[in-house]
Parts: structure tokens; sequence; C-alpha cells
């Protein structure tokens, strides 16, 4: 392979991942015309489009897509380690991206990184809280984190927290003039606050089950957000029900603001997960934050 066909494929891939020939063009310091060029000369070599152009935007054709699965892993790796040599120092340094859920943020995330990154100023940890299921690999994050069951088979997945229960609450302003709900069952005549998630644009199910029965109910209310600091707002605010984890309402339960339902229908969320993909090369840095999160309970 000559040298102009692998620059002419790491523009390929950088255009194909911005999705933009003037981002693209940005990155890689050259002007949009000469990676105009570049592109269509990679192109004409090969004997396919790899790229479709719009007047707004840039997407790979089935051919592109196809190169592009092929070829990423290979240049991911030849920079992770090539970025593994450059941090063979006295002290872990690097840039990490980790997609990861509001709560496991605010509960292990944060603290753990409060105490270890003042120790390590080389490190840069940037952190995307979104509930869809990301794929890091596409979207270049170096780690995530969610719940065990969650978590595709063929990643590498370190448990970072235990398992942690769930409470379906209400203030007592709310349950005035309502009967707290008995069953699961009971919620469809309730104000129950959703959780929207982004993957599939519906609403979060809440899990009940109990004496090895299991369901699900698609909350119906008044009220639905993507984090659940506004649901618990809401439900401080008389508007419904909310299902939150137990660390973020118990304050609450116990000041009596809020009543908490449903009990013996709660089971535990199975803990969250650190997960990477299998064919990684870790850094230092990944070693390091890897190494402090794990849970040892």
């Amino acid at each position: 392979m000559t040298r102009q066909t692998v620059d002419d494929l790491i523009a390929f891939m950088v255009v194909a991942r911005e999705q933009s020939f003037t981002r693209a063009a940005a990155q890689m310091g050259i002007s949009q015309p000469a990676l105009s060029k570049t592109i269509r000369e990679l192109e004409h070599r090969l004997g396919v489009r790899l790229l479709t152009r719009t007047t707004r935007s840039v997407s790979t054709t089935e051919a592109g897509e196809r190169l592009l699965q092929t070829i990423g892993p290979h240049f991911d790796g030849i920079e992770a380690g090539l970025a593994a040599l450059g941090e063979l120092r006295d002290r872990p340094s690097g840039n990490l991206r980790i997609t990861s859920v509001e709560h496991a943020s605010q509960t292990i995330l944060a603290p753990a990184l409060a105490k270890l990154l003042p120790e390590y100023p080389e490190i840069n940890v940037e952190i995307i809280n979104d509930y869809s299921l990301t794929d890091i690999v596409a979207d270049r994050f170096d780690m995530g984190i969610r719940l065990g069951e969650q978590v595709a088979q063929d990643m590498i997945a370190v448990r970072i927290g235990p398992d942690f229960g769930m409470a379906v609450v209400g203030s007592p302003t709310y349950f005035c003039n309502r009967p707290a709900p008995i069953t699961p069952h009971d919620l469809t005549s309730h104000a129950c606050i959703g959780l929207r998630l982004p993957t599939s644009g519906g609403l979060w199910s809440w899990p009940f089950a109990k004496d090895g029965r299991e369901l699900k109910v698609r909350p119906q209310g008044p009220a639905a957000f993507n984090t659940i600091g506004l649901a618990l707002d809401m439900a401080l605010a008389d508007v419904g029900l909310a299902y939150l984890p137990e660390d973020v309402v118990g304050e609450h339960i116990a000041s009596g603001h809020l009543i908490r339902v449903l009990v013996d229908w709660s089971p535990p969320a199975s803990g969250y997960h650190l997960y990477y993909p299998s064919r990684r090369q870790p850094t230092p840095a990944f070693s390091l934050i890897l190494d402090t999160l794990r849970y040892r309970g």
C-alpha cells in the first residue's frame, strides 16, 4: 500500500466520521477543495462511490460504510498504540471520553474523579450523560457506563457499583385525594412522571417483580423528562408519581416530603458497569480510571 493511499484513507475516515468536508478540512489543516479532490481521486482508484454529498450533509454509501468499518479499527489501534507510547511516563496522561447516565455520574464518577484528577493533572476526562444505548466505538468514546443488563455481550464489562433499590414515590399532597396503588396495575389511574429514552423516543417502562412474577408498566401522565432530577422536582411539586433510585429519594422520604409506595413490587437494579471493546489497548490513564472505579464491595 502506497503512502498516498494511506493518507487518502485517513482523509476519507475523517470526512466520514465528521460527516462534513468543512469540519474535516479544518481538522486536517487543509483546504476544502483539496480534500474534495483527494476523496474523488480515491473513489476513482477504488472504482466505487464512498460518500454521498448533498448541500447540507455528507454520508457514507454502502461501500463507504463497509470500508469505514473495515479500516477504522486498524487505524484506531495504531492511534492507541502511539498514544500508549506517548504515555509511558512517570504519570498517566491523556484525554478520556466517557458516556454515562446522570445517576452513575453523580453517585460514582464525580466522587471518584474529584479525588483522582487533582493528583493527575495531565489526565482530562469528558463525561457525556445520555440514556441512549450509545455505540462507544462509532461515537469514539473510550468507555461507557450503564446498568449491567444493558451492556452488550461483545464488550468487556467491569462492575463499578452495587445493585441499588428503586422506589415509586409521590408527595403527601398528591395522595390527599388518591388512594395509594397496591399493585402496579393500579398505576393506570395515577399521574406518572416519565423518563424519555433518546434511542427509541419512547418512555422508559417501569419494571416490577414480586414472587417470581415480573411485569412492566409504561407510565402515563402529564410530564416526561430525560433527567431524573426534573422527575424528582415534579414529584416534590405534587405533579405525580416518579420511579427513582432509592438514594435519590431517601432523604425526602425520611423528611416526609415524599411517600413511598409499591415497596414489595420494586426490584433492585443490577448495578452500574463500566464497559469497553475487547480489542481496545488500554493506556495508562485508561487503566488508572478503570482501577479507581472498580467495585470491590
